[in-house]
């Protein structure tokens, strides 16, 4: 039977207790069903999970689902039949539990399901899930807490103290079934607000403001959100049909891809015809958004400002894919293995991280602020430390094999340092404004000195032998040859202009994908220095960047 042609018939997802009226559940040959699985015994009581997954290798996109409840109620199998045709469209769909109200309040149940987001993360090959592609949906309450893990992104103190702490509970989508938006402005028209709210916040709006207003979803929007699909009744008894009309307002005002699917007469909960329509119409934003990104469509980026991460990007979009915290470190390399290295300057430390974000090698011993670092052909990974004036190239097991030092590149004057197709190793020095060439021996075989108050970031060597050097004050990426002549500049004319350019990584067309820290932006630009894309005003302070 094609998807299309099965029919969803949720009972009141803000009412609903169990499965009692579910007919048995049949799973066909092509899905897996793995039930009760425990992903967090640690909280109060047992927290589980029920998966339906394709048979096959994959790995697949992954679609956490939150039941309903009025936040106090409600039970995870109410998704399984539509988890079970997920599967066989192609998807890993978890439904899971979460604590429930009085006895645990708000935000008891966002630590919970980005705990359920994590532990996926964590045993993806387990499950046959891509970490990178996965959306929340969620009905009701379960659409308030979809809504809250996917716009609240990157903040910590609604990760609560769960297991795998070093995963991502990020999405990449969301699909809200009449999920509330705002609490305090539910209770002339929210059914039994009056009751639910109080219980699930600890007071009603007139004595737990503060908490409405933290609990409230759109109080939560940035431009960095994912996209979110919220597909809602107009006689929604319970959750008035202007909650999903002022969020998707609001996301659309803050740049963020936001549709509302608005169901003519329909009420809290969907029947027959409504039903099936919703359940297409979230399909198909899965189907747009978890799709396997094409080559060359995804760009990492290391924040250095607000936020302190590293993110994974799908490019032109800006769509954050994945993230991961990085102490406002400088430097990244997207490994040809999928892994991605990066620098946490402020603790001293330089990371590895799997294509699931799970740490799989760290080297910190003597370091003290390793600004950059680039992983060779032979394994081997060269680290500048800007605190100490050095370049090492370290060994996997953590042995330097060589090292050069230079009083110069020291007091944090030293950006990052590149190793050249030559074996030579190209070292920035922002504070003498200079790029520097040293061979293996130590000895200085060239020089490029900036024009006056110019500030060079990266030097890495063009497979022309010419070099490419990002500078700020203004900002340009310019390409020099041996001679120390400019054979080609982005930002030396009024096609591209920018303040402070930093991170700058070579396209396969030979286009250029650029940071511009100050100005806030992120450009692709192609081979003869034309616009093609760009991010503006946007929420990161980018020092690097890398393309896979």
């Amino acid at each position: 039977m094609k998807l299309r042609d099965c029919c969803l018939v949720f009972a009141n997802l803000g009412l609903l207790m169990g499965q009692s009226s579910q007919p048995p559940l049949k799973v066909p040959d092509s899905v897996i069903l793995e039930r009760d699985i425990d992903y967090g015994s640690k909280y109060g009581g047992k927290l589980a999970m029920d998966i339906a997954r394709p048979k096959g290798e994959g790995p697949f996109p992954g679609i956490l689902m939150i039941h309903g409840g009025g936040f106090r109620a409600g039970q995870r199998q109410s998704y399984l039949p539509m988890a079970i045709r997920l599967a066989g469209h192609g998807y890993v769909a978890a439904t899971v539990s979460y604590r429930l109200a009085p006895q645990y309040q708000f935000p008891s149940p966002v630590y919970d399901v980005k705990a359920a987001v994590r532990f996926l993360r964590a045993n993806a090959r387990r499950f046959a899930l891509d970490g990178a592609r996965m959306c929340a949906m969620g009905g009701s309450a379960g659409g308030h807490l979809a809504l809250f893990l996917g716009l609240t992104g990157g903040v910590a103190e609604f990760e609560g103290d769960g297991a795998n702490p070093e995963q991502s509970s990020t999405v990449s989508c969301i699909v809200n079934y009449y999920g509330p938006s705002d609490f305090t402005r539910i209770y002339d028209k929210g059914g039994d607000a009056a009751i639910v709210l109080p219980q699930f916040l600890g007071g009603d709006v007139k004595h737990a403001m503060a908490e409405h207003i933290k609990a409230s979803p759109l109080h939560w929007i940035s431009p960095d959100d994912p996209p979110v699909l919220s597909i809602h009744g107009t006689r929604d008894p319970l959750v008035p049909y202007e909650q999903s009309v002022w969020l998707t307002e609001r996301l659309l005002a803050a740049g963020v891809n936001a549709e509302l699917e608005t169901i003519a007469g329909a009420g809290h909960g969907f029947r027959g015809a409504d039903a099936e329509r919703a359940e297409t119409r979230a399909i198909a934003w899965f189907d747009r958004y978890l799709h396997k990104p094409a080559p060359g469509r995804k760009v990492i980026i290391s924040n250095h400002g607000k936020g302190a991460e590293i993110l994974c990007l799908d490019w032109p979009s800006g769509r954050v894919l994945w993230r991961v915290p990085n102490n406002s470190g400088h430097d990244v390399q997207a490994l040809p293995n999928g892994h991605v290295l990066f620098t946490r300057d402020p603790k001293g430390v330089v990371v590895e991280i799997d294509e699931n974000q799970k740490e799989v090698w760290t080297f910190s011993e003597g370091l003290k602020r390793p600004v950059s670092a680039q992983r060779l052909s032979n394994g081997n990974t060269v680290i500048g430390d800007m605190a100490l004036g050095k370049v090492i190239e370290v060994s996997p097991q953590g042995h330097t094999v060589w090292q050069y030092e230079n009083p110069d590149l020291g007091e944090n004057h030293m950006r990052l340092s590149r190793r050249t197709p030559q074996g030579t190793t190209l070292i920035a020095n922002e504070r003498l404004g200079r790029i520097i060439e040293v061979d293996h021996a130590g000895k200085i075989v060239w020089t490029y000195q900036m024009p006056p108050l110019r500030k060079p970031y990266l030097a890495q060597r063009l497979p022309n032998g010419n070099t490419l050097i990002s500078m700020a004050e203004p900002g340009e990426a310019v390409e020099v040859d041996r001679e120390g002549k400019i054979v080609h500049a982005v930002g030396a004319d009024d096609r591209v202009k920018m303040a402070w350019t930093s991170g700058v990584a070579v396209l396969p067309d030979g286009g250029l994908f650029i940071s511009d820290y100050l100005g806030k932006r992120l450009l692709e630009v192609n081979a003869k220095g034309d616009l093609v894309h760009e991010l503006r005003e946007t929420p990161w302070s980018v020092a690097s960047v890398t393309v896979p």
